[in-house]
C-alpha cells in the first residue's frame, strides 16, 4: 500500500494541476493519463493559452470570451506566467503561436489551435470543422504563420480597446 501511495505521489509531483472554469480540478499527467475530482459532470473542453499582452490577441480572445460556449473554455493568459507552463509546453513556444490543450491532455497549436477552439462554440462551429480538414490546414498554416510574421508590430505599436 504505502508503495502505491509513493508511486502515485511521485506521478502528482510530475503532474499539471488546472483549474477547470466550471470548477473541476484536472490533474493532466505527463503521459497523458487524466484523473478528474469535481462534485459538477460537466467538463472543459478546451485550455487556451493566449499572449494576453498582445492588444490584438487580448482583443479577439474577448470577442471569443464572449460567445456562447465560452464557459466551457479554460483561459490562460500566459503574458505573465512561468516559463515552464506545462511540461511539454514554455511560455516562449505559447507566446510565439497560437496552443490549446483538449480535455485528454493533447496540446495542438496554429491553426489546428484554432479549428478546435471554433468547434467549441456553437455559433463557429462549421467553420472549425471546415478549418480542421487536411485541405484546410494546408491553407490556413501558412496563412497562419504570415501573420505571426507580422503580429509583432501590432504587439508593439497599438493598444486596441476590448470590445
Amino acid at each position: 500500500m504505502v508503495r502505491g501511495r509513493a508511486a502515485t505521489e511521485q506521478m502528482l509531483r510530475v503532474a499539471l494541476v488546472t483549474q477547470c472554469c466550471t470548477g473541476i480540478v484536472r490533474v493532466c499527467m505527463t503521459d497523458s493519463t487524466t484523473f478528474e475530482s469535481s462534485a459538477s459532470e460537466a467538463s472543459c473542453d478546451l485550455t487556451v493559452y493566449y499572449d494576453g499582452g498582445c492588444p490584438l490577441c487580448r482583443r479577439e480572445i474577448a470577442t471569443y470570451q464572449s460567445m456562447n460556449g465560452a464557459e466551457r473554455l479554460n483561459w490562460q493568459d500566459v503574458s505573465r506566467a512561468d516559463e515552464q507552463i506545462a511540461p511539454d509546453l514554455l511560455r516562449s513556444d505559447a507566446l510565439a503561436r497560437m496552443h490549446v490543450r483538449t480535455a485528454d491532455g493533447k496540446l495542438v497549436h496554429g491553426a489546428g489551435a484554432f479549428a478546435l477552439m471554433w468547434q467549441a462554440f456553437p455559433k463557429t462551429r462549421w467553420l472549425g470543422r471546415l478549418a480542421a480538414t487536411p485541405p484546410a490546414l494546408l491553407v490556413l498554416e501558412p496563412v497562419y504563420g504570415g501573420f505571426l510574421k507580422i503580429r509583432p508590430l501590432w504587439r508593439r505599436k497599438c493598444d486596441l480597446p476590448a470590445p
